[in-house]
């Protein structure tokens, strides 16, 4: 009998055990235990894989919430799934309601070298601009942190920039270029200068009938040749009625009005020269320093006198890391950003150069590597890429063995991992998202509901992981 009663009590065990380990684990803002990590980590829902990482920005963000005397900087860097300023604009509108909005972040006149960009700001000039982009064979071209080089060998021009969003009016604007040369100044306004000048006085004449233009010219003492340039005539011949314009030998004073824009005082840095504004500004001018000789552009960083969250996206279509890892200037000018948290969104180009696992690994570990050599050492979130189709229409299977090897070396690399691939279904995903409107007709690309739909699942994935951070301490 008692052995029967301990092989039933056994069984109840074994099945409370069972229905234990079926029951997904919750984490509520109520517990208020030290949760051990180890089972932090067997949560499958929406996460980030390997968040400990993460600790020192969920740090900075956890004491802006309480004290609100932090910039917390996020860089986003990628291709043309974050060129478009979709996906990015939902994370950055979400974290900034949530800790607040220290401003814009880095922008790039994308208008300017005739691509695509964020529709939160446009750029203007009145001249036109030489760009050439990353993916292209590498040259000694001005490529830096925007991934595109922009610039101009002479002056005359003026970049206007205008704020579209007005959340993001900034108080200070910092011009990054190669070297940090002072190319650019800045301006708020122009002003009007008048020169007193003097032009000959012109008098007019109304031919009569039966005149012609060499008595015209004896009458006022000038030559016919002067006649004729004063009114574009090609030949001699006038016709009654006309009224031709007949310079003289006299002059009269005249007022020539030049527009000029007035030059802010700038201040340096070891990143860039800028201006700061007690008046919040929605609008500036980019104008040529008098004293360069060529202007290259390589972006403006915005910001305001506030605490909280910038969020700037870094995208160049069409691109790979090994694109980023060509150019040394890109890694020397991220430092301007100060970032705290960097984010890396790049793999569906790889896919298409049909390039295996192995290599894309290679690339990524090179990138990290260049961050360390310029001792940008901050926590990395890695985004495996989204699920698309492969040419013919055939299932990527390269970015489904990208997404598998970078979970798989995530801790051992010290990086952290959301899995869009994942999320977004997978292998056997993409024909459901394109039922649902989420991807577009060439399924690699998505819909601004799909984009947006990722910057969504994104920031839920990153704020659970910082309440769990919180829930710890």
């Amino acid at each position: 009998m008692n052995k029967l009663i301990i092989f039933f009590c056994g069984l109840l065990c074994s099945a409370n055990i069972e229905a234990q380990k079926s029951v997904p684990l919750l984490i509520t803002k109520n517990m208020s235990a030290k949760i051990d990590s180890a089972m932090m980590e067997t949560y499958t829902g929406n996460h980030i894989y390997n968040a400990k990482v993460l600790e020192s920005v969920f740090q900075k963000l956890n004491e802006n919430e309480t004290a609100s005397n932090q910039k917390i900087n996020i860089v986003h860097i990628g291709d043309s799934h974050i060129q478009g300023d979709l996906m990015t604009n939902e994370i950055r509108k979400k974290l900034q309601q949530k800790f607040g909005n220290a401003g814009r972040g880095f922008v790039f006149p994308y208008q300017l070298a005739k691509t695509n960009g964020s529709y939160n700001e446009r750029f203007y000039s009145n001249r036109t601009w030489e760009s050439y982009r990353n993916i292209s064979p590498a040259k000694k071209y001005p490529v830096g942190l925007s991934g595109i080089g922009l610039w101009r060998d002479n002056a005359g021009f003026v970049i206007e920039l205008n704020v579209k969003d007005k959340a993001y009016k900034f108080n200070s604007i910092h011009i990054i270029t190669p070297q940090n040369q002072k190319m650019f100044d800045l301006a708020l306004s122009s002003k009007t200068n008048i020169i007193q000048s003097t032009e000959p006085k012109v008098i007019t004449h109304k031919i009569k009938k039966g005149e012609a233009i060499s008595i015209i010219a004896d009458k006022y003492n000038v030559s016919v040749a002067e006649i004729k340039k004063a009114n574009g005539l090609k030949s001699n011949n006038i016709r009654a009625g006309r009224i031709l314009r007949i310079p003289t030998k006299e002059t009269r004073p005249k007022n020539i009005k030049t527009s000029e824009y007035v030059p802010l005082d700038l201040t340096s840095d070891s990143f860039s020269y800028y201006y700061n504004s007690e008046k919040a500004l929605d609008k500036i001018y980019l104008i040529p320093n008098k004293e360069a000789a060529d202007y290259e552009l390589s972006g403006i960083v915005l910001e305001k006198n506030a605490p909280g969250v910038t969020y700037s996206g870094i995208g160049v279509n069409g691109a790979k890391f090994s694109d980023y890892n060509k150019y040394p200037l890109f890694f020397e000018q991220l430092k301007s950003l100060h970032p705290d948290l960097l984010i890396f969104s790049l793999g569906t180009n790889e896919s298409y150069d049909n390039m295996e696992a192995s290599g894309y690994v290679r690339e990524l570990r090179e990138f990290i590597s260049n961050l360390k050599e310029q001792k940008i050492d901050v926590p990395i979130i890695v985004m495996t890429p989204p699920p698309s189709l492969h040419r013919g229409r055939k299932p990527n299977v390269y970015v489904k063995d990208y997404a598998e090897r970078i979970n798989s070396i995530a801790e051992k690399e010290d990086f952290a991992v959301w899995d869009l691939y994942d999320e977004f279904g997978g292998i056997n995903g993409v024909r459901k998202l394109r039922s649902e409107g989420l991807i577009g007709p060439d399924f690699v690309h998505y819909s601004k509901k799909g984009y947006q739909k990722q910057g969504k699942l994104f920031t839920e994935a990153f704020l659970r992981a910082y309440d769990n951070f919180k829930l710890k301490k």
